[in-house]
């Protein structure tokens, strides 16, 4: 992931803030916000507040009980200030019981409520976080692996927008020290899988241009949903649709396409 120092970055969701820490330790960004999920009781229940502590204690502050989705949760948040706006490893909260699994997941996956998530962090990104004069970066920092990459990060997110993929660059835990990716609802932190960090902008051309990748299973001799390809013939595309792999993958992709038309 690269950190040009003058960026004014906002981190969304950090969790136990250790990432949000360890970027403003390790990096000097010009002006850091951090934000969290959990309430300020429940962040140090379940991780401690020393971070909390350390970032307050160099003047960056702080926001608990923030709802990348939820305008009412924002409180004082200096909008349309930032370069950059950064969310690590997106998780859903975990449901609160199985009545709540089932309502919330009456007709859809979860595969839909984790796209819904992102979708919803890279419109507010554009129109309430990001300023116009400046970077215009939004990064996704995701894991390479299912299910993860079935939620088409790439491509699903920006459907009848004005946002652009760029492309992604890897993510490597290595470079921010003391660095925990934390479990949603948790109080313990989870593998480092390796992960990639995909970029959006508004604009076309930006600073990272020479830094990121672009994949090339979105070219059109691949399955994009299934990373799959090339194919060498129609005849190689057409057993990969009947397969069961794609059949899978297109489901979600219709459930989605459902979900953004309503």
């Amino acid at each position: 992931m690269y950190i040009n120092p003058a960026w004014r970055i906002l981190t969304i969701g950090d969790g136990d803030l250790s990432f949000s820490y360890s970027l403003l330790k390790n990096y000097c960004p010009k002006a850091l916000t951090a934000t969290i999920f959990d309430d300020y009781d429940s962040l140090a229940t379940k991780y401690g507040e020393e971070h909390f502590q350390q970032l307050q204690a160099q003047g960056c502050e702080v926001l608990t009980g923030f709802d990348a989705t939820n305008k009412q949760t924002w409180g004082q948040l200096n909008k349309q200030k930032f370069d950059v706006v950064i969310f690590q490893f997106p998780l859903i909260p975990a449901f609160n019981s199985a009545k709540d699994y089932q309502q919330q997941c009456a007709n859809v996956s979860m595969n839909t409520l984790h796209r819904r998530l992102l979708r919803q962090y890279l419109l507010h990104c554009f129109n309430e976080f990001l300023d116009s004069n400046g970077a215009q970066l939004a990064f996704i920092t995701s894991k390479d692996v299912k299910p993860y990459r079935q939620w088409n990060i790439e491509q699903a997110l920006t459907l009848n927008t004005d946002i652009n993929y760029l492309g992604y660059m890897p993510f490597e835990i290595e470079k921010f020290p003391g660095y925990k990716i934390r479990n949603v609802d948790r109080d313990k932190h989870v593998k480092n899988t390796q992960g990639i960090t995909h970029v959006f902008s508004r604009l076309i051309a930006t600073e990272l241009d020479n830094k990121l990748t672009m994949p090339k299973y979105l070219s059109a001799d691949y399955c994009s949903g299934c990373r799959v390809g090339p194919f060498h013939t129609e005849q190689d595309r057409t057993n990969h649709i009947a397969s069961k792999r794609h059949q899978q993958i297109a489901l979600f992709e219709q459930q989605w396409m459902r979900d953004i038309e309503q």
